[in-house]
């Protein structure tokens, strides 16, 4: 993995934090986070070393390919790497799905929801959306918290297994939650919630 700088991988800014592109120095820190037990909780296991790094390939190929995707995220005058946040679309159902994973040591802080919203408010900026999309298990508190916070609506009728995951696999039952382009506001607030 190479540093990544054009057009087609922009890079955001909020109050705290720099949504960028993935450098080769993000690979150490991003498998370290794949291991944490508490990081991976809610996913069907850790991944080696091996598997994250293709892992942050298969992130910067999206970009490449759609031109948005999953941007490293650092914290300003802090952190250089504590995970990523961003949008793309998963490879087993259409739409768009905003998604984040940070270092357990950067919880609490509000940097998924504020990570998160940037993505979003770019995502419906340039994308023509009419929506936004996330999944999570059904167990997973702290995400969903952060989808609320959104505006994010679960939409019981489209909750489904998970295609990725092995049958039998506890994590395979996925809520789908839904943000219409609707209820968010030109700079990416949100109208309800």
């Amino acid at each position: 993995m190479t540093d990544a700088s054009s057009p087609a991988w922009p890079t955001l800014r909020t109050e705290r934090l720099i949504l960028r592109p993935w450098r080769d120095d993000d690979l150490e820190p991003f498998a370290a986070l794949n291991t944490d037990a508490e990081v991976m909780e809610f996913f069907p296991w850790p991944l080696s070393r091996a598997q994250s790094d293709a892992m942050a390939e298969r992130i910067r190929a999206h970009f490449t390919r759609a031109g948005f995707g999953l941007w490293a995220v650092e914290v300003i005058g802090g952190a250089p790497f504590i995970g990523f946040t961003g949008i793309q679309r998963p490879s087993f159902m259409p739409g768009v799905e905003v998604g984040w994973r940070l270092a357990r040591t950067a919880w609490g802080a509000g940097y998924a929801t504020e990570a998160a919203r940037a993505s979003i408010a770019w995502g419906f900026a340039h994308l023509e959306l009419d929506e936004i999309i996330a999944m999570v298990v059904p167990d997973n508190l702290r995400s969903q918290r952060v989808m609320t916070k959104l505006g994010m609506r679960r939409d019981p009728s489209a909750d489904f297994e998970h295609p990725m995951i092995p049958e039998g696999n506890p994590r395979r039952a996925h809520w789908l939650f839904r943000l219409p382009r609707s209820v968010v506001g030109l700079d990416g607030s949100c109208a309800r919630g």
